[in-house]
Order: structure tokens, then C-alpha cells, then sequence
């Protein structure tokens, strides 16, 4: 098999990297460009994030719960899109077994302004 370019990555293969990676680290990022990085994270159980220095896009593939960002929480599902600033408190919350997002990192550390 040919490896992917740079630019792409399969869906089924990054569920195979992340079970692959220890229960603490539900996540693998197979797409960099510069600040930019993509791909898949997929907890279990609970959430255990804690904010991060770059702004960050999730949108959901799989399953349902709540997102609380800072002092708001609200529901999600399948094809939400969720924005987090850089620094802000957020976690997933009761979300459903088969819960996976994809995730987009960007931008200069402290987020953009």
C-alpha cells in the first residue's frame, strides 16, 4: 500500500491509530500544516481536557452529550460544529459510547484576536 500524502487521511485509520493509544490519550492528529493540525478525538467515559493554547474546531461525527464552554453548556449531536478559544475552560459531558469529533487546531498560541 502506497502511504497518504500529507494532505489526507482515512477515517478508518485513525480510529486505528487511536486505539492503539493508551486510554488517556482517546486522540491522533495525522494532518500538520504550519499552526494547523487535524484529526480525531474520541474519549471514553469521561473528558479529561483542560484548555488549550490555540483555537479549536470540533465537529462531531458520531453520537450525542453536552458541551460546556466556560459558564454554557448546550447539547449537541451528529454534524455540530463547536468553536473553543484559545484558553477557555471546555469539556464533553454524558456523551454516548460511540462519541467521535474531529478536531481542528489553528493559529498563533493565545489564539486569534
Amino acid at each position: 500500500m502506497t502511504e497518504p500524502a500529507p494532505w489526507t487521511s482515512r477515517h478508518d485509520e485513525i480510529l486505528a491509530a487511536i486505539a492503539a493509544n493508551p486510554p488517556d490519550r482517546r486522540f491522533h492528529y495525522p494532518i500538520r500544516h504550519g499552526t494547523m493540525r487535524v484529526g480525531i478525538y474520541a474519549p471514553r467515559g469521561a473528558d479529561p481536557q483542560s484548555p488549550h493554547d490555540q483555537d479549536e474546531l470540533y465537529l462531531v461525527i458520531r453520537g450525542t452529550g453536552h458541551f460546556v464552554k466556560n459558564a454554557e453548556r448546550i447539547a449537541f449531536s451528529p454534524g455540530d460544529v463547536l468553536f473553543v478559544e484559545a484558553g477557555a475552560t471546555h469539556r464533553f459531558e454524558d456523551f454516548s459510547d460511540d462519541f467521535e469529533t474531529w478536531v481542528v487546531f489553528w493559529g498563533p498560541k493565545g489564539g486569534e484576536r
